[in-house]
């Protein structure tokens, strides 16, 4: 691969076909951790458009680029949107990913500082995220930046999952 020069911006929906093939692609590379049954579950979730349009109304997106090709993707969502994981008064980063042919060179590093600096800009307190026992990588960036596990949840796709987060005060 030649290294190009790589751009960051705001991802918009205009680049919901870009961020859907993404994510096909950057956790596609878990197929062979996950049962052919979880990962069929996994992968009918990244095939959704319709869950990334979702996404996009509610989150600021930031997505890198070699040339025109989104390589990797990050979502951050303001509090005010809970879930059953995360609490009303929590920011939280959701489908960190870079292409495979990318990953090593700082990109979801880039992507999560994007999303955390976001967050303070918007004086959020606290910005939660999850993760895997499968993503070794993802699991060494947030912990680099000060992410705490708070708690392990029930497991998802029949791995375990933590819960962490980052305090902005």
């Amino acid at each position: 691969m030649i290294k190009n020069k790589l751009t960051y911006r705001n991802g918009t929906i205009n680049d919901v076909g870009q961020l859907q093939k993404l994510g096909i692609i950057s956790y596609g590379q878990f197929q062979n951790v996950l049962t052919p049954d979880n990962w069929a579950i996994f992968n009918k979730n990244l095939q959704d458009q319709q869950r990334l349009l979702d996404l996009l109304k509610v989150a600021k997106c930031f997505v890198c680029l070699n040339n025109d090709e989104i390589i990797g993707m990050a979502y951050i969502i303001p509090s005010g949107n809970p879930t059953e994981l995360f609490k009303a008064e929590w920011a939280y980063i959701r489908m960190v990913g870079v292409k495979p042919d990318y990953q090593g060179q700082g990109i979801a590093k880039a992507l999560t500082k994007m999303c955390i600096d976001f967050a303070r800009q918007n004086n959020e307190q606290t910005v939660a995220l999850h993760t895997s026992e499968f993503m070794d990588a993802a699991r060494h960036i947030y912990e680099s930046f000060g992410f705490k596990i708070l708690e392990e949840i029930s497991p998802l796709f029949g791995k375990k999952y933590w819960l962490y987060t980052l305090d902005l005060t």
